[in-house]
């Protein structure tokens, strides 16, 4: 199956899966697919990710993260720039998400950053989703 945008097709496998309350969710394997995972789990939303090969293709795995009342805690999970409507910001104008509670990914110049990261670097880029 091919997705015009395979970033939103897996902010929404992560949005369904924590509503579901699944431990984890697979999804196939890119590189900029792995690096927003990365930043989810460096900023404490998922709870792990993984690499792996099934039948010959890379897959990744997120591992999902709950609180002590089994509550997700990614509460919103949103794509912003979209493939028919890029948003792209400077380094000004990067969005504060939930007024700092929750973050942006940015792809910059020097790569994916959160907001935070590419505000202290001076960067802007395109705004491609908030999470909280």
């Amino acid at each position: 199956m091919s997705c015009s945008d395979p970033i939103a097709d897996m902010l929404t496998r992560i949005r369904n899966a924590c509503k579901a309350g699944l431990p984890a969710v697979e999804m196939g394997h890119s590189r900029l697919k792995a690096e927003i995972a990365r930043l989810l789990k460096k900023e404490g939303y998922v709870a792990d990710v993984a690499e792996a090969t099934e039948d010959g293709k890379k897959i990744l795995r997120v591992v999902l993260k709950y609180d002590y009342n089994e509550q997700p805690i990614i509460q919103q999970l949103q794509r912003v720039s979209k493939p028919g409507l890029r948003r792209y910001v400077a380094a000004t104008a990067i969005p504060r998400v939930r007024g700092g509670l929750g973050t942006a990914v940015l792809s910059t110049s020097r790569g994916l950053m959160t907001d935070r990261e590419a505000r202290a670097a001076r960067v802007g880029g395109e705004v491609l989703c908030q999470v909280w």
